[in-house]
């Protein structure tokens, strides 16, 4: 089967984050087991009941450690199973569809993460059990799209340690060797409601919030002027958003509260509690200005990123790869969006985001995948997944 096969297959089973990846879950473990692999569920329910469970897959031929830290992953191939939300208007939701010139593929998660994922399965088919490297496994998650919270739970449940550790995410077959973090907080402003006819008696929330980000914007600004820049990622320092605004009541009453959320995603060498500090510094200048004001700062997320390890054997690898069979030379970059990497650094000595697809078209109605891309990619582990490529990275370590 070919990865575009398989792909159609996969995105045919709706797995949005609201939803169970369960039904997903049993057709790989099926696809898996009748190629001689074993694999172990670590069930879970998310906070609305939901039952849903993480996977990991290995060769028979591994040896059969329970994930400990006392024998390591040689090579983790990770991908989540989860997609955003999709409307029902967007008729490619659950189809796979190509574009007019055959180019590309269009469907909700056909590049985030479903193409990837393909891509390892027809890989895997395509190589001998008794050529396969022994030490490989492959890791499914949930949860990834609101917070990576499957991932936290497997953590939480085993002693896992990896050597190279392959995070599945559209980054156009550019290794991924660095990400930003990720915050976000709530920000509440409370003022005094009145009738607008008597604004005096009154003290508008909304133009207390109108002050709050104006000086935000200014001070945040300041901050990554004052930074070094990071070439690795587009843009290259840290950036924030206010992305969700609420308050008010009526047209006639002044505004007694107002709310918005702030969400920012460090560089790695800025502290992700950086910017939460800034927002508790102009909380309080605006609170001393106006007595009557309550402004509260709710830190929801505060999450670091990751650094670019050493020049490790799976970069080696992949480079190695790519000069062998002509492919077009591909630069390391930084990912500007949040990512299972972050948390896989703590227990990887080297971790690399990549597949095909690009980030630009995901979580959209123009989401797609190349083709050619998928070819690729499958070559690609088709090698990594082979003994020698195990002996050659072993000799590298």
């Amino acid at each position: 089967m070919t990865a575009a096969e398989i792909l159609r297959l996969l995105v045919a089973i709706p797995t949005p984050s609201a939803s169970s990846n369960l039904p997903l879950i049993h057709w790989v473990e099926e696809f898996l087991q009748n190629r001689g692999w074993r694999a172990q569920r670590f069930p879970y329910a998310d906070e609305n009941g939901i039952a849903k469970a993480n996977l990991i897959a290995q060769p028979a031929s591994a040896p059969d450690s329970g994930f400990g830290s006392d024998q390591p992953i040689g090579l983790a191939f990770v991908c989540h199973t989860d997609t955003v939300p999709f409307a029902e208007s967007w008729h490619t939701a659950l189809e796979l569809l190509p574009s007019a010139d055959a180019a590309f593929l269009h469907a909700c998660g056909a590049c985030d993460v479903k193409g990837a994922l393909a891509c390892f399965l027809a890989a895997l088919n395509s190589c001998p059990p008794s050529a396969m490297r022994p030490d490989v496994a492959l890791i499914l998650t949930a949860d990834e799209e609101i917070g990576c919270k499957g991932m936290e739970c497997l953590l939480a449940a085993t002693s896992l340690r990896i050597r190279s550790a392959i995070v599945s995410e559209p980054t156009s077959l550019h290794p991924g060797i660095a990400g930003k973090g990720y915050g976000l907080a709530r920000v509440s402003i409370h003022g005094v409601e009145a009738h607008s006819a008597y604004p005096a008696e009154g003290l508008s929330a909304i133009a207390l919030a109108v002050r709050f980000l104006h000086r935000m914007q200014a001070r945040l600004q300041h901050l990554v002027t004052s930074a070094a820049p990071s070439p690795l990622f587009d843009p290259p320092h840290t950036t924030w958003n206010v992305g969700v605004l609420q308050g008010g009541s009526a047209k006639n009453i002044i505004a007694g509260a107002c709310s918005f959320l702030v969400e920012w995603r460090p560089i790695p060498s800025d502290p992700p509690s950086a910017v939460l500090h800034e927002l508790e510094r102009l909380a309080e200048q605006l609170r001393s200005e106006e007595p009557r004001a309550r402004i509260h700062i709710e830190p929801l997320r505060a999450e670091p990123g990751f650094e670019p390890s050493a020049q490790g054997p799976l970069r080696q690898r992949l480079a190695a790869i790519a000069a062998d069979t002509g492919q077009p030379a591909r630069l390391p970059t930084g990912i500007s969006f949040g990512s299972e990497a972050s948390r896989l650094a703590r227990i990887a000595d080297e971790v690399i985001v990549i597949g095909p697809g690009d980030m630009h078209t995901a979580h959209s109605s123009r989401e797609r995948v190349p083709v050619a891309e998928l070819e690729q990619w499958t070559r690609t582990l088709h090698t990594l997944l082979g003994a020698a490529a195990h002996i050659q990275s072993a000799g590298q370590q």
